[in-house]
C-alpha cells in the first residue's frame, strides 16, 4: 500500500510547486497609482446606480433635481486620471449631499493596509470650532522657545482664512440633516481636521499658522508635519508563561470595557455618574446595566448622571434596555421603519447581499406603498422594566458626538418627568435616520468602499423634519475660557443643580 501511495503524493507535491512557481512574487501596492477616466467612470456609474436603487433616503433632505446636479458634478471631475484619495474625495463630496450620517466612504482594504504601516507624517494641530465662528487651537504646540497654549485664537493657515477652510472641509462630511453642530464637532475631534485636510486638499511641506497673540495682534508661527518615531523593537520573552499572557489579555479586555462603560457612586451626595460611550456589542452592556441599577437601588441613590456625549451609537437593543430602566411610560422606537427593496441587482458588489434578501423576507412585509416594512418595531410598544427600575432624578449629558442609537436614547428621555437633558444638540437626528442594516459596497476598479444603509427610520412623524438633532433642556456650550482652563461646564452645571437646595 505504501508503494502505491508514494507516486500519488509525489505528483501532488510537484503540481503544488508548479502552481506556486507560476504565481511569482505579489506586486507591491502603489498608493500613488492613478486610475484612468474609463475605470473611474465604471466605478462611479456603479456608485450612483446602487445609491439610487437601494438607498432609501437619497432625496430625503436634498430634492431629486439637486441630487442629480451633485451626481453630474461628480462625473465631471473624472475627465483625468485620479489616485485613490483623489477619487475618494469626489465620492465623499457627492455622498455628503444625501445628508445621512450613516452613509460614508472608506479607502480600499489595500490602501488602509498601506496607511497602517506607512508611518506617514501627521498634522500636528487640532482645532476647536466654536459656534460663534471662532476657531481655537485644540492642543498646545511648541516651536523652539515659542509655545501656543490650548484655546489660542487661530486666524489663517498658509495665508488662507482658517474659518473658510474649515467651512470648505465641512462640505465633505456626511451628517444627519442640516446639523451644523455635528459638522463643527467632527472637525474638532482629535486628529480630524488634519485627516480631512489630507483627503481633500493634501498636505503642504510647511505651514504658516496665523493666531492672535497676548497683545491682541495677529502673529505667525511656522510648523512642519510631524514625523512619527519608529517604534522601538520590543523584546519578548520566548518562555513567557501562558498564564501571564492570559492575565494581560484579560486586563486589556477589562480596560476596554471600562473605557466603554463605567459607573461611579458618591453615597455622600446620593449621586451616581454613569458613562456610556458606546452601545456596540462586545462590552457586556446588558449585565453592566443590570448590575448598576441593582446597586443604585441598594444604595438608594437619588440622582443619576448619564454621560453619552461620546456615544456614537451601536446596537439599538442596548439603548432600548437603558431606556426601559428609566422611562416611566411605554414607548415605541419607530412610527415607520422600511427598506425600498429586498436585494440589489448589483449584489455581487454589496456585502452579504444574498443574506440581506433572506433576512428581509423573514423580518419585513411589503405594504401598499411598495416598501418593505419592519412591522415589529412599527407596532411594538416597550414597557418600563419593573426590576430595579430607577425612579430618581436623571441628568443626561448630550453633545454633537451623540449619534445614532445614542440619539434615539436621548430622544426617548426628552420630556420625561424627573429627566433633564443637559449639554448640546445631538449629532443624530431627532426626526429619524437611515441606518439599521448597513452593508459595505465594494467598487471593483478602485477598491473604494461606501456604506449603504438599507432602512429609513421615522421615530415620530409628528416631529418636524428640520434636520436638527435632539435639543437639550438646558443648553451648555463650551467657551474659550473652558478650553484654556480645561473645564467641563456640563459637569459643573450638574454638580451645581445637585448640590444647590
Amino acid at each position: 500500500m505504501y508503494l502505491l501511495k508514494r507516486p500519488v503524493i509525489l505528483w501532488l507535491f510537484l503540481v503544488c510547486c508548479a502552481g506556486l512557481g507560476c504565481r511569482g512574487p505579489r506586486a507591491a501596492f502603489d498608493p500613488g497609482k492613478k486610475y484612468s477616466p474609463a475605470q473611474l467612470e465604471r466605478d462611479y456609474t456603479l456608485f450612483q446606480n446602487i445609491l439610487e436603487e437601494s438607498h432609501p433616503s437619497v432625496t430625503w433632505y436634498t430634492p431629486a433635481d439637486s441630487m442629480q446636479y451633485y451626481f453630474n458634478w461628480g462625473r465631471q471631475q473624472l475627465n483625468d486620471s485620479l489616485t485613490e484619495p483623489q477619487f475618494r474625495s469626489v465620492l465623499t463630496y457627492v455622498i455628503s449631499k444625501i445628508h445621512c450620517g450613516h452613509t460614508s466612504t472608506r479607502y480600499s482594504k489595500n490602501y488602509l493596509s498601506f496607511l497602517d504601516t506607512a508611518r506617514l507624517p501627521l498634522f500636528p494641530i487640532s482645532i476647536k470650532w466654536l459656534d460663534n465662528d471662532t476657531i481655537l487651537l485644540g492642543n498646545s504646540i511648541q516651536r523652539g522657545n515659542q509655545v501656543l497654549p490650548r484655546g489660542t485664537v487661530l486666524t489663517t493657515i498658509n495665508n488662507r482664512s482658517l474659518l473658510r477652510l474649515a467651512d470648505s472641509l465641512s462640505n465633505y462630511i456626511p451628517s444627519d440633516g442640516y446639523n451644523e453642530n455635528y459638522l463643527r464637532q467632527t472637525l474638532s475631534n482629535r486628529g480630524a481636521f488634519g485627516g480631512w485636510l489630507r483627503l481633500i486638499d493634501g498636505y503642504d511641506p510647511e505651514y504658516k499658522l496665523g493666531y492672535i497673540d497676548s497683545s491682541g495682534q495677529e502673529a505667525f508661527v511656522h510648523f512642519r508635519l510631524y514625523e512619527p518615531r519608529r517604534r522601538d523593537s520590543i523584546k519578548h520573552n520566548a518562555v513567557l508563561p501562558a498564564i501571564k499572557e492570559k492575565l494581560k489579555r484579560k486586563q486589556r479586555r477589562e480596560d476596554r470595557r471600562f473605557d466603554a462603560r463605567s459607573i461611579q457612586i458618591d453615597t455622600a451626595l446620593s449621586t451616581a455618574y454613569m458613562t456610556v460611550n458606546t452601545f456596540n456589542n462586545g462590552y457586556q452592556l446588558r449585565s453592566f446595566f443590570k448590575n448598576s441599577f441593582r446597586e443604585l437601588r441598594k444604595e438608594n441613590i437619588q440622582q443619576l448622571v448619564i454621560d453619552i456625549r461620546s456615544n456614537g451609537g451601536g446596537n439599538v437593543n442596548h439603548s432600548t434596555f437603558l431606556t426601559k430602566m428609566i422611562s416611566n411610560q411605554r414607548f415605541k422606537l419607530a412610527d415607520s421603519l422600511y427598506a425600498i427593496r429586498k436585494k440589489s441587482q448589483y449584489g455581487r458588489y454589496i456585502q452579504n447581499n444574498w443574506f440581506t434578501g433572506l433576512l428581509f423576507s423573514m423580518i419585513t412585509r411589503k405594504k401598499a406603498d411598495g416598501f418593505y416594512h419592519f412591522g415589529y418595531y412599527e407596532r411594538h410598544y416597550f414597557k418600563p422594566r419593573k426590576k430595579d427600575h430607577y425612579n430618581g432624578q436623571v441628568y443626561v449629558l448630550t453633545g454633537a458626538n451623540t449619534f445614532s442609537a445614542a440619539a434615539l436614547f436621548a430622544g426617548a428621555m426628552k420630556g420625561l418627568p424627573k429627566v433633564k437633558l443637559i449639554g448640546e444638540e445631538t449629532g443624530g437626528s431627532a426626526y429619524g435616520n437611515t441606518a439599521w442594516f448597513i452593508p459595505n459596497v465594494h467598487l471593483p476598479e478602485s477598491g473604494i468602499r461606501f456604506r449603504l444603509p438599507r432602512f429609513r427610520l421615522v421615530i415620530d412623524k409628528n416631529k418636524p423634519k428640520d434636520g436638527r438633532g435632539v435639543l437639550p433642556d438646558i443648553e451648555v456650550k463650551t467657551t474659550r475660557e473652558d478650553i484654556m482652563q480645561n473645564r467641563d461646564p456640563k459637569v459643573e452645571l450638574v454638580r451645581k443643580l445637585i448640590t444647590t437646595p
